[in-house]
């Protein structure tokens, strides 16, 4: 494997807040976006949604009711993140799917900031069976159940289970978590709730 596609691969985090800045190798990896595939003439999945931006995200177990704003990469290659200033708001991957779009959805927030708990300080506490709901700039509600919810060491990242723009539409949320151990690493862990489709509800 590449140097370069394996530093993607195991992910570059931020320092300071817990703030976990997660690798995206799909820009990276050569496979097409859902978008891309469909120009190109591809059956979408069955159940699946076009494209379109989620606004608000809302998860009742931990009460959590957040706006989503889009986020690039940073310059080090990382998922980029909502400003410190703007902790309480979650950051789409708008690199990869949308939520409801074939493939994985990434949203990211931060776990704490130096005022306290954000967004994501919960995270860690869902339970298979919670509800996790976005809403799109189309209107519709697109409803995840968790499967499960993991903590990873930040070098071991699995990559080929949070990324993917193929199959039956899915939701990654990823904050930091575990212990705090200072330096270039902040918090030595991911925390990675994994969703599954659940339901579609239209305007």
């Amino acid at each position: 494997m590449p140097l370069a596609v394996l530093l993607v691969l195991l992910g570059v985090f931020a320092t300071g807040a817990g703030l976990g800045r997660t690798v995206g190798p799909l820009d990276r990896s050569g496979t097409p976006s859902p978008r891309a595939a469909a120009g190109a003439g591809q059956s979408p999945v069955p159940g699946s949604l076009p494209a379109s931006r989620p606004l608000r995200l809302t998860v009742p177990a931990i009460r959590v009711a957040a706006p989503v704003a889009p986020v690039g990469q940073a310059r080090d290659g990382s998922i980029d993140v909502p400003p410190l200033d703007r902790h309480h708001e979650t950051g789409w991957y708008d690199r990869g799917p949308t939520p409801g779009e074939p493939g994985r959805a990434i949203i990211v927030g931060h776990v704490d900031s130096k005022d306290g708990p954000s967004v994501f300080y919960d995270l860690r506490r869902l339970k298979t069976g919670d509800t996790i709901e976005v809403t799109r700039d189309d209107r519709r509600v697109v409803v995840f159940r968790v499967d499960s919810v993991e903590f990873f060491d930040k070098s071991a990242l699995p990559a080929d289970r949070v990324y993917g723009n193929s199959g039956a539409p899915a939701l990654r949320l990823i904050t930091c978590g575990g212990q705090w151990v200072g330096g270039r690493t902040g918090y030595a862990d991911n925390v990675i709730a994994f969703a599954s489709l659940a339901d579609i509800r239209s305007p």
